[in-house]
């Protein structure tokens, strides 16, 4: 059985539950089948493992150099992406008017769960290419869009997202790189970026850079933030690769772990280079001036799924190496046995069993989660039916939140029971589970942190259109529990008994919070509101599976109504001291002395 990725709980996701043969169906889908989608699994568990899993660690012991020109990359990085661009993984989700295959987002999500698990440095430069393609169908001119996309899809062009500044991480309203118009249309940036990845290396032969900025005129705060393509090198119009762009790196940033995707310091008109006889580097304007960063959200959230895809597959490759240690490796007897009876692996002590579950209710909730959102997007891109359609998009505007932080912060917490279960060997650079906890850290920070999540959650997406998109979820969510409700099974009455609970102290909660007329106050805790939200979510999704499970017999489905009695049992109750402490408008820290600290 793979350590990196699991097939059969991919399937069971992908078709017992989700019932993906339906969206073929579709006019937008219709091209593909169980086959294609089976295929096109395993092609992605192939090259994963050939050609990723194998340099993971070289990747991380050698991380990227900048000798003050040029960033240099371990030499398997660009062969594992020209493999992974050669069987059409970079064009896959893309639509067919864009050169792509038009594969089903949750289809695709199921194949980029083995890359990001098999190594999610490398994996790093095709989500990125990939999202910024994605943005310039939708907001780019034609001529960007031909100019730009298909050399992304095959992998001779790389992308990127050029947001932060040395001075403005998270708060985007704070940046200062400016535009300044140029009478042929283009535009010359100048300023400088932070925390840049894949924002230069030696790969293929160019590098699309989507960097938000502001014009002369611009006004103060996010309204002012504009979106511009600046490529590494300029193109001509015929498409031929020119001059070098005026963008060059100040320096790369030495990290925790995610080391093989290089994160870079870049500067953008500082008069290194010259193109067209002057500084500056040239940019194409995407879209309209001061509307860049809702231009830019749409590789944001789709960024924010796929970091959330990258946290769950790290935490289900530690799982699945902690789980074949474990069952391996010799260790101590059972209480009260004899002192010359054989030695037990370690799967047979209790508190080992206890940490393997812990592991697989987060990893294969998560999953779940992901694939979840996936088909949403997929149910936009295909449904006729415009209510319908409008209806997956609160419900996803909802999710996306927690679809981001809650793999992010649970799938982390399985890293760390992986390194717990190998105990002392775990700790060691001899085993994988270390590096998946070191790379699975970035995620609670980057496309948002996990509190900027919940000031996101809070905020804006439960309380837009008066509470819209949480109704959506809290009725399907009954929905779930009455079906199960109605199994006649004594744990699933129970489960939907408790699941049915939560969802309505949380919409109670939500109300009261809502009512309060002090947003500072009503958002001081957030982040315990996004972890409460995101539980009672993954319980709901772990009843959906326990669902498809009822009736059907075999190992695989006791492990899933394993999980799930473990979730409801240990996870689920964990949201009510939480929503209480919501509820009770705690002001410990809105009130607290910065001093004091």
């Amino acid at each position: 059985m793979s350590q990196i990725m699991s097939r059969r709980d991919l399937e069971f996701l992908l078709f017992e539950w989700l019932d993906t043969e339906r969206l073929f169906e579709r006019t937008r889908y219709a091209e593909h089948s169980r086959d294609v989608v089976e295929d096109l699994l395993g092609l992605a568990e192939r090259i994963a493992t050939d050609h990723f899993a194998p340099h993971n660690r070289a990747a991380d012991l050698a991380e990227p150099r900048f000798d003050g020109e040029r960033v240099e990359l371990v030499p398997e990085v660009e062969p594992a992406l020209r493999a992974f661009a050669d069987a059409g993984f970079l064009a896959a989700p893309l639509s067919e008017e864009a050169g792509g295959l038009q594969l089903p987002s949750s289809v695709f999500g199921a194949c980029m769960a083995w890359f990001h698990a098999a190594n999610v440095g490398t994996a790093g430069y095709a989500l990125l290419t990939l999202a910024n393609a994605n943005l310039l169908t939708v907001h780019a001119t034609p001529e960007l869009v031909g100019l730009f996309v298909e050399p992304m899809t095959t992998g001779r062009f790389f992308g990127t997202m050029a947001l932060s500044e040395p001075h403005a991480g998270s708060n985007l309203a704070d940046i200062t790189t400016r535009a300044e118009p140029q009478p042929d249309g283009t535009y010359r940036l100048f300023g400088r970026k932070m925390w840049i990845s894949g924002g230069d290396h030696e790969m293929g032969d160019n590098i699309v850079h989507l960097v938000l900025a502001r014009t002369p005129d611009a006004p103060l705060g996010t309204r002012g933030i504009s979106l511009f393509l600046v490529p590494k090198y300029l193109v001509d119009e015929d498409g031929t690769v020119g001059e070098r762009n005026d963008v060059v790196l100040a320096g790369i940033n030495h990290k925790m772990g995610f080391r093989g995707t290089v994160n870079t310091a870049p500067i953008f008109g500082d008069g290194a280079f010259t193109p067209g006889g002057r500084p500056g580097a040239v940019g194409h304007l995407v879209g309209t001036e001061h509307r860049g960063l809702p231009a830019m959200f749409t590789m944001m959230n789709e960024a924010r799924i796929g970091v959330g895809l990258g946290a769950t597959a790290l935490g289900y490759t530690g799982y699945l190496k902690s789980l074949a240690y474990a069952r391996e490796r010799l260790q101590g007897r059972p209480l009260g046995a004899s002192p010359e009876s054989p030695q037990v692996p370690l799967v047979e002590h209790p508190d080992v069993r206890r940490m393997l579950l812990a592991q697989k209710s987060y990893v294969e909730g998560a999953l779940a989660l992901n694939l979840y959102c996936s088909r949403l997007v997929d149910d936009i891109a295909s449904l006729d039916d415009a209510a319908v359609t409008a209806e997956a998009e609160k419900l996803l505007g909802v999710l996306t939140p927690i679809a981001k932080s809650w793999p992010s912060q649970w799938c982390l917490a399985a890293n760390d029971l992986a390194i717990q279960v190998l105990g002392g060997a775990g700790y060691t650079r001899d085993h994988d589970v270390e590096q998946h906890y070191r790379d699975n850290r970035l995620n609670a920070i980057h496309e948002g942190t996990h509190g900027i999540q919940g000031l996101d959650l809070l905020g804006r997406k439960v309380l837009m259109d008066a509470g819209a998109g949480l109704s959506l979820l809290v009725g399907r969510i009954h929905e779930t529990a009455r079906r199960a409700s109605g199994t006649g099974d004594a744990d699933g009455e129970r489960y939907a008994a408790q699941l049915a609970a939560a969802a309505e102290r949380l919409v109670e909660v939500t109300g009261a919070i809502a009512t309060r007329g002090d947003q500072q106050a009503m958002l001081a805790d957030a982040t315990a509101y996004l972890e409460a939200a995101g539980h009672l979510v993954v319980a709901w999704l772990w009843l959906e599976q326990w669902l498809v499970a009822d009736g059907k017999e075999g190992v695989f489905y006791d492990g899933k109504r394993s999980a799930t009695a473990y979730f409801f049992g240990r996870e689920l109750p964990k949201i009510a001291p939480m929503l209480d402490l919501l509820a009770d408008g705690d002001r410990t820290t809105l009130d607290l002395d910065p001093g004091v600290l």
